[in-house]
Protein backbone atom coordinates (compact mmCIF):
# COMPACT_ATOMS: atom_id res chain seq x y z
CA UNK A 1 0.00 0.00 0.00
CA UNK A 2 1.73 3.09 -1.09
CA UNK A 3 1.37 6.85 0.65
CA UNK A 4 -0.84 7.71 -1.90
CA UNK A 5 -3.53 5.75 -1.18
CA UNK A 6 -2.90 6.36 2.61
CA UNK A 7 -3.44 10.15 1.83
CA UNK A 8 -5.99 9.76 -0.16
CA UNK A 9 -8.01 7.54 2.95
CA UNK A 10 -7.46 10.29 5.02
CA UNK A 11 -9.26 13.08 2.78
CA UNK A 12 -11.86 10.51 2.79
CA UNK A 13 -12.55 10.07 6.35
CA UNK A 14 -14.38 12.58 8.63
CA UNK A 15 -13.92 12.51 12.47
CA UNK A 16 -15.74 15.62 13.31
CA UNK A 17 -18.58 13.40 14.34
CA UNK A 18 -16.96 11.61 16.67
CA UNK A 19 -15.03 15.17 18.36
CA UNK A 20 -11.31 15.47 18.74
CA UNK A 21 -8.79 12.63 20.59
CA UNK A 22 -7.64 15.61 22.75
CA UNK A 23 -10.24 18.15 24.67
CA UNK A 24 -8.12 21.03 23.73
CA UNK A 25 -7.10 19.50 20.26
CA UNK A 26 -8.05 21.86 16.67
CA UNK A 27 -11.39 19.77 15.34
CA UNK A 28 -9.60 17.12 12.67
CA UNK A 29 -11.40 18.81 9.94
CA UNK A 30 -9.05 21.80 9.55
CA UNK A 31 -5.86 19.76 9.80
CA UNK A 32 -5.49 20.69 6.07
CA UNK A 33 -5.90 24.24 6.70
CA UNK A 34 -3.36 24.20 9.73
CA UNK A 35 -0.37 22.86 8.10
CA UNK A 36 -0.70 24.10 5.02
CA UNK A 37 -1.09 27.68 7.27
CA UNK A 38 2.31 26.51 9.14
CA UNK A 39 4.05 25.62 5.71
CA UNK A 40 3.41 29.27 4.49
CA UNK A 41 4.12 31.11 7.30
CA UNK A 42 7.76 28.47 8.08
CA UNK A 43 7.01 28.41 11.82
CA UNK A 44 6.47 25.86 13.98
CA UNK A 45 5.20 25.76 17.68
CA UNK A 46 4.45 23.34 20.25
CA UNK A 47 1.98 25.34 22.23
CA UNK A 48 1.85 28.75 24.07
CA UNK A 49 4.55 28.10 26.51
CA UNK A 50 7.50 27.31 24.31
CA UNK A 51 6.65 29.75 21.47
CA UNK A 52 7.80 29.82 17.72
CA UNK A 53 10.91 27.98 17.05
CA UNK A 54 13.38 29.75 14.81
CA UNK A 55 13.43 28.88 11.23
CA UNK A 56 16.18 26.66 10.26
CA UNK A 57 18.44 28.86 8.43
CA UNK A 58 18.55 31.36 10.71
CA UNK A 59 22.20 30.84 12.46
CA UNK A 60 22.48 29.63 16.01
CA UNK A 61 21.64 31.77 19.14
CA UNK A 62 23.53 29.77 22.08
CA UNK A 63 21.25 29.55 24.08
CA UNK A 64 20.96 26.20 26.72
CA UNK A 65 17.35 25.11 27.54
CA UNK A 66 16.22 25.37 30.90
CA UNK A 67 14.08 23.03 32.73
CA UNK A 68 11.37 24.59 35.04
CA UNK A 69 10.82 22.16 38.03
CA UNK A 70 7.63 22.23 40.43
CA UNK A 71 6.90 24.05 43.70
CA UNK A 72 9.59 21.35 45.79
CA UNK A 73 12.99 21.29 44.99
CA UNK A 74 12.77 18.11 43.58
CA UNK A 75 9.47 18.79 42.98
CA UNK A 76 5.95 15.89 42.31
CA UNK A 77 5.88 16.31 39.11
CA UNK A 78 5.03 13.14 37.21
CA UNK A 79 7.60 13.61 34.95
CA UNK A 80 10.23 13.57 37.46
CA UNK A 81 8.59 10.24 38.38
CA UNK A 82 8.84 8.88 34.84
CA UNK A 83 11.84 9.20 34.43
CA UNK A 84 13.43 8.54 37.59
CA UNK A 85 13.39 5.17 36.61
CA UNK A 86 15.89 5.24 34.11
CA UNK A 87 18.41 7.33 35.87
CA UNK A 88 18.47 6.75 39.41
CA UNK A 89 20.41 3.58 39.59
CA UNK A 90 23.63 2.08 37.66
CA UNK A 91 25.51 -0.51 37.95
CA UNK A 92 28.25 -1.05 40.49
CA UNK A 93 31.41 -2.38 39.24
CA UNK A 94 34.22 -4.20 41.40
CA UNK A 95 36.79 -1.70 41.34
CA UNK A 96 33.99 1.05 41.98
CA UNK A 97 34.17 2.07 45.96
CA UNK A 98 30.69 2.03 47.00
CA UNK A 99 29.94 4.85 49.98
CA UNK A 100 27.45 5.63 52.20
CA UNK A 101 25.66 8.27 49.82
CA UNK A 102 25.91 5.54 47.30
CA UNK A 103 24.03 2.79 49.15
CA UNK A 104 21.09 1.55 47.99
CA UNK A 105 17.61 3.21 48.73
CA UNK A 106 15.67 1.59 51.64
CA UNK A 107 12.25 2.41 52.83
CA UNK A 108 13.09 4.29 55.54
CA UNK A 109 15.40 6.41 53.79
CA UNK A 110 14.32 8.11 51.11
CA UNK A 111 15.91 11.24 50.78
CA UNK A 112 19.17 9.08 49.86
CA UNK A 113 17.70 8.87 46.44
CA UNK A 114 18.64 10.79 44.04
CA UNK A 115 18.02 11.12 40.04
CA UNK A 116 19.86 11.94 36.90
CA UNK A 117 17.61 14.42 35.91
CA UNK A 118 17.51 15.90 39.58
CA UNK A 119 21.85 16.16 40.08
CA UNK A 120 20.87 17.94 36.51
CA UNK A 121 18.24 20.65 38.25
CA UNK A 122 20.56 20.91 41.37
CA UNK A 123 23.89 20.85 40.50
CA UNK A 124 25.35 18.09 42.76
CA UNK A 125 28.42 15.93 40.92
CA UNK A 126 27.09 12.27 39.77
CA UNK A 127 28.65 9.28 41.00
CA UNK A 128 32.09 8.60 38.71
CA UNK A 129 32.37 5.39 38.23
CA UNK A 130 34.72 2.70 36.98
CA UNK A 131 34.13 2.19 33.48
CA UNK A 132 33.91 6.00 33.31
CA UNK A 133 36.89 6.28 34.46
CA UNK A 134 38.47 3.62 32.17
CA UNK A 135 37.41 5.21 29.36
CA UNK A 136 37.76 8.55 30.09
CA UNK A 137 40.94 8.44 31.48
CA UNK A 138 39.90 10.30 34.38
CA UNK A 139 42.26 9.48 37.45
CA UNK A 140 40.74 7.36 39.93
CA UNK A 141 40.45 9.32 43.18
CA UNK A 142 40.41 7.29 46.64
CA UNK A 143 40.97 8.24 49.41
CA UNK A 144 43.93 6.36 51.42
CA UNK A 145 45.51 5.71 54.61
CA UNK A 146 48.19 8.39 55.63
CA UNK A 147 51.29 6.98 54.65
CA UNK A 148 53.04 7.39 57.73
CA UNK A 149 51.98 7.46 61.28
CA UNK A 150 51.32 11.33 63.17
CA UNK A 151 52.83 11.48 66.05
CA UNK A 152 50.14 11.85 68.79
CA UNK A 153 47.81 8.97 66.89
CA UNK A 154 47.19 5.56 66.78
CA UNK A 155 46.85 4.29 62.94
CA UNK A 156 43.80 2.17 64.22
CA UNK A 157 41.92 5.33 64.18
CA UNK A 158 41.72 6.01 68.52
CA UNK A 159 43.78 9.10 69.41
CA UNK A 160 46.11 8.32 72.52
CA UNK A 161 46.00 10.19 75.78
CA UNK A 162 48.07 13.33 75.79
CA UNK A 163 51.29 13.10 77.86
CA UNK A 164 50.27 13.82 81.23
CA UNK A 165 52.34 16.46 83.18
CA UNK A 166 54.80 15.05 85.97
CA UNK A 167 57.51 16.03 88.43
CA UNK A 168 59.97 14.25 85.91
CA UNK A 169 59.74 16.96 83.20
CA UNK A 170 60.56 20.47 83.13
CA UNK A 171 57.25 22.51 82.69
CA UNK A 172 54.17 20.65 80.71
CA UNK A 173 55.29 19.66 77.48
CA UNK A 174 52.90 21.20 73.77
CA UNK A 175 51.01 18.10 72.24
CA UNK A 176 52.76 16.95 69.37
CA UNK A 177 53.39 18.57 66.79
CA UNK A 178 50.09 19.12 64.75
CA UNK A 179 49.67 22.58 65.61
CA UNK A 180 53.48 23.52 65.08
CA UNK A 181 53.62 26.22 62.47
CA UNK A 182 55.92 24.70 59.83
CA UNK A 183 56.81 28.07 58.74
CA UNK A 184 59.25 28.96 61.57
CA UNK A 185 62.95 29.46 60.97
CA UNK A 186 64.96 26.20 62.13
CA UNK A 187 67.04 26.73 64.96
CA UNK A 188 70.99 27.09 64.45
CA UNK A 189 72.65 23.83 63.87
CA UNK A 190 76.30 24.69 63.91
CA UNK A 191 78.25 22.78 66.87
CA UNK A 192 79.99 25.12 69.71
CA UNK A 193 83.21 23.55 68.71
CA UNK A 194 85.46 24.91 71.17
CA UNK A 195 83.38 23.14 73.72
CA UNK A 196 83.00 20.07 71.40
CA UNK A 197 86.38 19.67 70.94
CA UNK A 198 87.29 19.75 74.82
CA UNK A 199 84.72 17.18 75.53
CA UNK A 200 85.53 15.08 72.77
CA UNK A 201 89.00 14.90 73.96
CA UNK A 202 87.59 14.12 77.66
CA UNK A 203 85.87 11.08 76.44
CA UNK A 204 88.44 9.61 74.57
CA UNK A 205 91.06 9.98 77.11
CA UNK A 206 88.61 8.23 79.41
CA UNK A 207 88.11 5.17 77.03
CA UNK A 208 91.61 5.09 76.41
CA UNK A 209 92.16 4.86 80.02
CA UNK A 210 89.46 2.33 80.78
CA UNK A 211 90.70 0.27 77.80
CA UNK A 212 94.35 0.09 79.09
CA UNK A 213 93.15 -0.57 82.26
CA UNK A 214 91.60 -4.00 82.43
CA UNK A 215 88.59 -5.20 79.60
CA UNK A 216 85.65 -5.18 82.34
CA UNK A 217 86.33 -1.18 83.03
CA UNK A 218 85.57 -0.66 79.36
CA UNK A 219 82.69 -2.77 79.63
CA UNK A 220 81.31 -0.99 82.43
CA UNK A 221 81.71 2.41 80.84
CA UNK A 222 79.75 1.37 77.93
CA UNK A 223 77.19 0.02 80.09
CA UNK A 224 76.43 3.50 81.33
CA UNK A 225 76.39 5.14 77.56
CA UNK A 226 73.82 2.71 76.61
CA UNK A 227 71.88 3.34 79.32
CA UNK A 228 71.77 6.99 78.98
CA UNK A 229 71.08 6.77 75.23
CA UNK A 230 68.31 4.23 76.52
CA UNK A 231 66.58 6.87 78.68
CA UNK A 232 67.39 10.23 76.37
CA UNK A 233 65.83 7.88 73.59
CA UNK A 234 62.57 6.77 75.76
CA UNK A 235 62.63 10.12 76.94
CA UNK A 236 61.73 11.96 73.68
CA UNK A 237 59.49 9.84 72.13
CA UNK A 238 57.74 10.00 75.21
CA UNK A 239 57.80 14.21 74.67
CA UNK A 240 56.44 13.27 71.62
CA UNK A 241 53.41 11.51 72.09
CA UNK A 242 54.17 8.01 72.67
CA UNK A 243 53.78 5.70 75.40
CA UNK A 244 56.62 2.93 75.40
CA UNK A 245 56.84 0.68 78.15
CA UNK A 246 60.85 2.69 78.87
CA UNK A 247 61.16 0.91 82.39
CA UNK A 248 61.40 -2.52 80.50
CA UNK A 249 63.29 -0.87 77.78
CA UNK A 250 65.62 0.95 79.19
CA UNK A 251 66.55 -2.61 81.77
CA UNK A 252 67.01 -4.61 78.24
CA UNK A 253 69.45 -2.06 77.10
CA UNK A 254 71.21 -2.74 80.01
CA UNK A 255 71.05 -5.96 80.65
CA UNK A 256 71.41 -7.62 77.36
CA UNK A 257 75.57 -5.67 76.80
CA UNK A 258 76.08 -7.24 80.52
CA UNK A 259 74.80 -10.89 79.31
CA UNK A 260 76.45 -10.41 76.00
CA UNK A 261 80.10 -9.78 78.01
CA UNK A 262 79.57 -12.29 80.49
CA UNK A 263 78.56 -15.32 78.81
CA UNK A 264 78.40 -14.37 74.44
CA UNK A 265 76.65 -13.81 71.82
CA UNK A 266 74.03 -17.11 72.85
CA UNK A 267 72.27 -14.68 74.96
CA UNK A 268 71.10 -11.37 73.20
CA UNK A 269 68.29 -13.54 71.22
CA UNK A 270 67.11 -14.85 74.85
CA UNK A 271 67.63 -11.35 76.09
CA UNK A 272 65.31 -9.33 73.04
CA UNK A 273 63.05 -11.91 73.53
CA UNK A 274 62.67 -11.37 77.01
CA UNK A 275 62.48 -7.66 76.52
CA UNK A 276 59.60 -7.90 73.83
CA UNK A 277 57.20 -10.51 76.18
CA UNK A 278 57.98 -8.09 79.31
CA UNK A 279 56.72 -5.03 76.79
CA UNK A 280 53.69 -6.49 75.65
CA UNK A 281 52.40 -8.01 78.33
CA UNK A 282 52.78 -4.69 80.12
CA UNK A 283 50.39 -3.08 77.95
CA UNK A 284 48.11 -6.37 78.16
CA UNK A 285 47.12 -4.99 82.06
CA UNK A 286 46.24 -1.74 80.31
CA UNK A 287 42.37 -0.59 80.76
CA UNK A 288 41.75 -0.46 76.83
CA UNK A 289 42.65 0.24 73.52
CA UNK A 290 43.47 3.63 73.77
CA UNK A 291 46.54 2.96 75.36
CA UNK A 292 48.02 2.34 71.81
CA UNK A 293 49.49 -1.02 72.07
CA UNK A 294 51.00 -1.73 68.93
CA UNK A 295 52.45 1.52 68.53
CA UNK A 296 53.75 1.75 71.72
CA UNK A 297 54.85 -1.35 72.08
CA UNK A 298 56.63 -0.74 68.34
CA UNK A 299 58.69 2.22 69.66
CA UNK A 300 59.66 0.58 73.19
CA UNK A 301 60.98 -2.33 70.78
CA UNK A 302 63.00 0.16 68.09
CA UNK A 303 64.96 1.08 71.27
CA UNK A 304 65.86 -1.86 72.46
CA UNK A 305 66.65 -3.37 69.21
CA UNK A 306 68.88 0.35 68.15
CA UNK A 307 70.76 0.71 71.35
CA UNK A 308 70.26 -2.63 73.47
CA UNK A 309 71.17 -4.86 70.97
CA UNK A 310 73.40 -3.17 68.78
CA UNK A 311 75.58 -2.03 71.61
CA UNK A 312 76.00 -5.22 73.12
CA UNK A 313 78.42 -5.99 69.95
CA UNK A 314 81.16 -3.77 71.61
CA UNK A 315 81.21 -6.15 74.92
CA UNK A 316 81.67 -9.03 72.20
CA UNK A 317 84.55 -7.36 70.75
CA UNK A 318 85.75 -6.58 74.14
CA UNK A 319 85.14 -10.56 74.33
CA UNK A 320 87.95 -11.72 72.23
CA UNK A 321 90.51 -10.07 75.23
CA UNK A 322 89.13 -12.55 77.79
CA UNK A 323 89.26 -15.38 75.88
CA UNK A 324 92.50 -17.49 76.29
CA UNK A 325 93.83 -20.28 73.52
CA UNK A 326 96.53 -18.27 71.48
CA UNK A 327 99.81 -18.14 72.70
CA UNK A 328 100.70 -15.56 69.23
CA UNK A 329 101.90 -11.55 69.73
CA UNK A 330 98.75 -9.14 71.17
CA UNK A 331 96.27 -12.29 71.80
CA UNK A 332 95.49 -10.49 75.12
CA UNK A 333 95.09 -7.15 73.40
CA UNK A 334 92.33 -8.77 70.46
CA UNK A 335 89.35 -7.27 71.80
CA UNK A 336 90.31 -3.97 73.45
CA UNK A 337 92.78 -3.26 70.18
CA UNK A 338 89.44 -4.20 67.76
CA UNK A 339 87.16 -1.57 69.96
CA UNK A 340 90.24 1.37 69.82
CA UNK A 341 90.84 0.87 66.14
CA UNK A 342 87.08 1.34 65.61
CA UNK A 343 86.71 4.42 67.92
CA UNK A 344 89.58 5.86 65.95
CA UNK A 345 87.86 5.52 62.90
CA UNK A 346 84.11 6.70 64.02
CA UNK A 347 86.04 9.60 65.40
CA UNK A 348 88.37 10.11 62.09
CA UNK A 349 85.24 9.96 59.76
CA UNK A 350 83.38 12.11 61.41
CA UNK A 351 85.94 14.61 61.51
CA UNK A 352 86.56 14.55 58.02
CA UNK A 353 82.86 14.63 56.75
CA UNK A 354 82.32 17.73 59.13
CA UNK A 355 85.42 19.60 58.08
CA UNK A 356 85.23 18.66 54.11
CA UNK A 357 81.65 18.90 54.04
CA UNK A 358 81.50 22.20 55.46
CA UNK A 359 84.57 23.41 53.13
CA UNK A 360 83.53 21.61 49.88
CA UNK A 361 79.69 20.27 50.29
CA UNK A 362 77.38 20.79 47.51
CA UNK A 363 75.50 17.34 47.12
CA UNK A 364 73.27 16.09 49.86
CA UNK A 365 73.10 12.49 50.47
CA UNK A 366 69.25 12.37 51.45
CA UNK A 367 68.26 16.59 51.47
CA UNK A 368 65.14 15.09 53.28
CA UNK A 369 66.52 13.77 56.09
CA UNK A 370 69.42 16.32 56.53
CA UNK A 371 70.48 18.86 53.95
CA UNK A 372 73.99 19.63 56.04
CA UNK A 373 75.36 15.88 54.97
CA UNK A 374 76.84 15.98 51.52
CA UNK A 375 78.05 13.36 49.43
CA UNK A 376 81.73 15.36 49.21
CA UNK A 377 81.69 15.02 53.36
CA UNK A 378 81.11 11.25 53.23
CA UNK A 379 84.20 10.73 50.72
CA UNK A 380 85.77 13.41 52.99
CA UNK A 381 85.57 11.06 55.97
CA UNK A 382 86.36 8.28 54.17
CA UNK A 383 89.33 9.43 53.32
CA UNK A 384 90.38 10.97 56.72
CA UNK A 385 89.69 7.32 57.89
CA UNK A 386 91.59 5.59 55.02
CA UNK A 387 94.26 7.93 56.17
CA UNK A 388 93.92 7.21 59.93
CA UNK A 389 94.17 3.00 59.60
CA UNK A 390 97.57 3.72 57.33
CA UNK A 391 99.13 5.11 60.34
CA UNK A 392 98.11 3.03 62.73
CA UNK A 393 99.78 0.52 60.50
CA UNK A 394 102.91 2.45 59.37
CA UNK A 395 103.40 3.26 63.13
CA UNK A 396 102.86 -0.10 63.89
CA UNK A 397 100.65 0.79 66.88
CA UNK A 398 98.53 -2.20 67.06
CA UNK A 399 99.80 -6.05 68.00
CA UNK A 400 96.60 -7.16 66.89
CA UNK A 401 95.35 -5.36 63.01
CA UNK A 402 99.13 -6.33 61.75
CA UNK A 403 98.70 -6.02 57.47
CA UNK A 404 97.88 -3.25 55.60
CA UNK A 405 94.97 -5.23 53.84
CA UNK A 406 93.21 -5.82 57.04
CA UNK A 407 93.15 -2.31 58.28
CA UNK A 408 92.20 -1.06 54.79
CA UNK A 409 89.07 -3.40 54.85
CA UNK A 410 88.36 -2.11 58.26
CA UNK A 411 88.34 1.56 56.78
CA UNK A 412 86.31 0.50 54.20
CA UNK A 413 83.58 -1.18 56.63
CA UNK A 414 84.01 1.87 59.49
CA UNK A 415 83.76 4.48 56.28
CA UNK A 416 80.22 2.78 55.13
CA UNK A 417 78.43 1.76 58.50
CA UNK A 418 79.60 4.80 60.60
CA UNK A 419 77.70 7.34 57.96
CA UNK A 420 74.87 5.39 57.95
CA UNK A 421 73.89 4.89 61.26
CA UNK A 422 74.30 8.78 61.71
CA UNK A 423 72.10 8.94 58.44
CA UNK A 424 69.35 6.28 60.37
CA UNK A 425 69.45 8.48 63.94
CA UNK A 426 68.97 11.79 61.61
CA UNK A 427 66.15 10.29 60.07
CA UNK A 428 64.41 9.58 63.19
CA UNK A 429 64.97 13.14 65.14
CA UNK A 430 63.78 14.17 61.57
CA UNK A 431 60.26 11.84 62.05
CA UNK A 432 59.90 13.26 65.60
CA UNK A 433 60.71 16.81 64.80
CA UNK A 434 63.52 17.28 67.01
CA UNK A 435 66.95 18.35 66.57
CA UNK A 436 68.80 16.73 69.43
CA UNK A 437 67.84 13.34 71.65
CA UNK A 438 69.29 15.21 74.34
CA UNK A 439 71.94 17.60 76.18
CA UNK A 440 74.26 15.79 78.02
CA UNK A 441 77.27 16.00 76.64
CA UNK A 442 78.05 19.85 75.79
CA UNK A 443 78.91 20.90 71.95
CA UNK A 444 77.93 17.14 70.84
CA UNK A 445 74.10 16.97 71.53
CA UNK A 446 72.77 13.57 73.99
CA UNK A 447 75.15 10.57 73.76
CA UNK A 448 72.76 9.02 71.50
CA UNK A 449 73.81 11.95 68.80
CA UNK A 450 77.53 11.11 69.83
CA UNK A 451 77.35 7.52 69.61
CA UNK A 452 74.70 6.93 66.62
CA UNK A 453 77.20 6.02 63.96
CA UNK A 454 79.04 3.59 66.78
CA UNK A 455 75.31 1.37 66.51
CA UNK A 456 75.98 0.32 63.05
CA UNK A 457 79.70 0.04 62.85
CA UNK A 458 79.72 -2.28 66.04
CA UNK A 459 77.86 -5.44 64.25
CA UNK A 460 80.06 -5.04 61.09
CA UNK A 461 83.44 -4.97 62.26
CA UNK A 462 82.37 -7.93 65.06
CA UNK A 463 82.09 -9.84 62.13
CA UNK A 464 84.69 -8.78 60.32
CA UNK A 465 87.37 -10.11 62.86
CA UNK A 466 85.75 -13.21 63.17
CA UNK A 467 86.42 -13.40 59.40
CA UNK A 468 89.65 -11.92 58.91
CA UNK A 469 91.12 -12.88 62.61
CA UNK A 470 94.01 -10.54 61.93
CA UNK A 471 96.24 -11.63 65.13
CA UNK A 472 96.77 -14.72 63.27
CA UNK A 473 99.02 -12.60 60.41
CA UNK A 474 102.72 -12.80 60.80
CA UNK A 475 104.64 -9.55 61.15
CA UNK A 476 107.30 -9.38 58.38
Amino acid sequence: MSDDMWRDRRDRDDFSDYGSLFDDAEPTQNIDEVEQERRRTGELSFGDQSGPLPHWTEPPTGEVPRLDVGADEYGDDDELDVWSSFSSESPVWKDDEVTEAEMPVVADQPERRTTGQQRSVTGQVPRTTGQHRRVSGEADVVTREPSRITIGTDPSGIPRRTPPPTGRRRGNVPPPAAGRSRSAPPAKSGRDMPAAIAVGLLLAAAFLAALMYRPWAAAAMITVILGLAAVEFYDKVSEKGYRPAAVTGIVTCVAAPIAAYWLGDGTLPLAMAFGFMATAASFVGARSVEAGPMPNVSITTLGIIWIGLLGSFAMLILRFSTQAGSALPGADHRGTDTLFLLALGVVANDVGALFVGSAAGRTPLRAWISPNKTVEGLIGGALMTIIAMVVVSIGGWSDTWIELTDLFILAVVISIMAPMGDLVESMFKRNLDTKDFGSIIKGHGGVLDRFDGFLFTLPAVYYLTLVLEPWTAVRT
